[in-house]
């Protein structure tokens, strides 16, 4: 059962995004990786933080039985999808590794293996793309150059099957014109080999810089349909509790009027891959560094504590993550 953060209305910096995810077993099979579950391997530990700028998991690993293990372990990255209209910041675009991922274990650097797959209404493009040099990130300029070259007959396949559309704008002032717009969503997990020693514990350390997405304004308060559908969604999604969505009533009544303005950010974590390990998480950690006075936040949790001038924490023992985090910034814009 999913509990609201009580009146939480903090405020935070802006970040967001596609899916961020727990470490997990995993093993490699055809067309890439399966996780599966291990009955020797539990968390110990999961520490979680989250700011605009990094996003740092560290990890305590025990092996409980009396041999090594040696094994697959994954790390699937947010997903990344291809948008006409779309706001993410999705990184060092020009980089494979587009949003600096690193792992250590006991605090030794690791390489990882990165694998990356696109895909189209679940059906797997990777081959299509790299069979004509297309790169694999749907919003770099790299992949926008090399669809705008495909032949005619190509984009026509292309759009009719849903890995590109057609948008149209002036971006040289030289007058309107099409631009094919890579629609697929991009998959990349790492995946590394390690030893959980027998009757041992392990680190595992990540850090990276979480990609950032949003609106051009607050969509859910408001008396049209839309926003009200938005709101039955938001609701559940994000446990809005009434003072929330009070606030946010009059930021969007006061920017109508030219006051200031605010955009909705996103940031979701899959916490779920968590219950792949033995047993429950003992401890889990979550710590939300604001980094600003003047934002929002409402996400759904359990005694979430303010423990710092920018930080929010919430902390639980023997934690089986049943759910997803999903969290709602409402970002003030800059003032000039």
């Amino acid at each position: 059962m999913r509990k609201k953060i009580g009146g939480l209305a903090a405020l935070m910096a802006v970040f967001a995004g596609p899916a961020m995810a727990n470490d997990t077993m995993a093993e490699l099979s055809t067309g890439g990786l399966a996780y599966v579950r291990t009955g020797d391997i539990s968390m110990d530990e999961e520490k979680l933080f989250i700011s605009a700028e990094q996003v740092r998991v560290d990890y305590v690993f025990e092996n409980t039985s009396d041999k090594d293990v040696e094994s697959v372990v994954a790390f699937p990255m947010p997903d990344i999808k291809g948008d006409i209209d779309s706001m993410v910041d999705a990184g060092n675009v020009d980089s494979d590794n587009f949003l600096g991922f690193t792992v250590a274990q006991d605090g030794k650097p690791i390489t990882p293996t990165l694998q990356q797959r696109v895909s189209v209404a679940g059906i797997d493009m990777t081959d299509e793309l790299k069979a004509h040099n297309i790169p694999l990130l749907p919003l770099s300029k790299a992949a926008m150059d090399a669809v705008a070259k495909l032949p005619v007959e190509v984009l026509e396949d292309w759009t009719a099957r849903g890995l590109i559309a057609d948008d149209e704008y002036d971006n040289d002032g030289q007058g309107m014109k099409h631009h094919p717009t890579p629609m697929w969503t991009l998959h990349t997990t790492y995946w590394w080999r390690t030893k959980f020693p027998a009757s041992a514990k392990i680190s595992v350390q990540h850090r990276y810089k979480p990609s950032v997405g949003g609106t051009v304004a607050i969509t859910f308060a408001g008396e049209e349909d839309y926003q009200k559908q938005q709101l039955q969604t938001y609701r559940g999604k994000y446990c809005l509790d009434e003072t929330f969505i009070k606030a946010a009533t009059k930021l969007a009544a006061a920017a109508n009027k030219g006051g200031r303005s605010y955009t909705e950010s996103w940031i979701s974590y899959v916490l779920t891959t968590g219950a792949n390990w033995s047993g429950p998480i003992k401890h889990f950690e979550l710590t939300v560094d604001k980094g600003s006075s003047d934002n929002y936040v409402s996400f759904c949790g359990k005694d979430v504590k303010k423990t710092g001038a920018t930080t929010f924490q919430m902390t639980a023992q023997d934690f089986y993550p049943e759910h997803d985090l999903d969290v709602l910034i409402l970002a003030a814009a800059p003032v000039n």
